[in-house]
């Protein structure tokens, strides 16, 4: 089982919750029709990784970066960034069809994570995504359609959160390709502070 760590302890989670479609601009930006309800898949724990790769198979990869949460005592605890990654190709193809998603989001090295960190008390945030030093993507909790206490309340309504599960809260617009050989820098800010960054070279 693969872990992620929060402050200074490694903890597994069983479980990755994802929002799908909760920034509007991301929503138009592939032309997908907004829902009426919450978009909720699941990544399971042999998705994470350390590796930011190009492609998985003989399929090119795109990152989602992404604002998460990590659940401790069916509470939000730890906040950190991630990447979402996905078969754009192959999720278009299953969409198109009424298929699930899996195949295109939940392979082997689909989510990558920062550390986490303690939560502050609003759970209010910003983030960004820098590849090879230019801005790629910039989110804002202020933007999400659907806030964290949300998403958290409507996930526990229908399935347990385990200590360590982690909770990904939708990606802003900007999303692309992952390059070989790119630098991806992640930055999370609480106003105009600092909270945690991150980087990954991409193979």
């Amino acid at each position: 089982m693969r872990a992620v760590k929060f402050v200074n302890e490694l903890v597994t989670p069983s479980k990755v919750v994802c929002v799908g479609r909760n920034y509007a601009a991301h929503i138009a930006e592939l032309n997908n029709e907004t829902p009426t309800s919450m978009v909720l898949f699941i990544k399971p724990n042999s998705a994470l990784s350390d590796m930011l790769c190009a492609t998985h198979g003989a399929e090119q990869l795109h990152y989602e970066t992404e604002l998460c949460f990590l659940v401790k005592d069916k509470q939000l605890a730890g906040v950190g960034l991630g990447l979402d990654l996905t078969k754009r190709c192959l999720q278009s193809n299953l969409k198109d069809k009424g298929l699930p998603w899996e195949r295109a989001k939940a392979f082997n090295g689909a989510a990558l994570f920062s550390d986490f960190v303690p939560c502050n008390d609003t759970k209010h945030y910003q983030f960004s995504l820098l590849i090879d030093g230019k801005p790629a993507q910039h989110g804002d909790t202020q933007l999400m359609l659907h806030n964290a206490e949300k998403i958290l309340s409507e996930i526990s309504e229908f399935m347990d959160l385990e200590d360590g599960d982690i909770i990904m809260t939708g990606t802003p617009e900007g999303v692309g390709e992952v390059e070989s050989g790119s630098t991806f820098q992640v930055l999370l800010m609480d106003e105009q502070t600092e909270v945690l960054s991150h980087q990954w070279q991409a193979v």
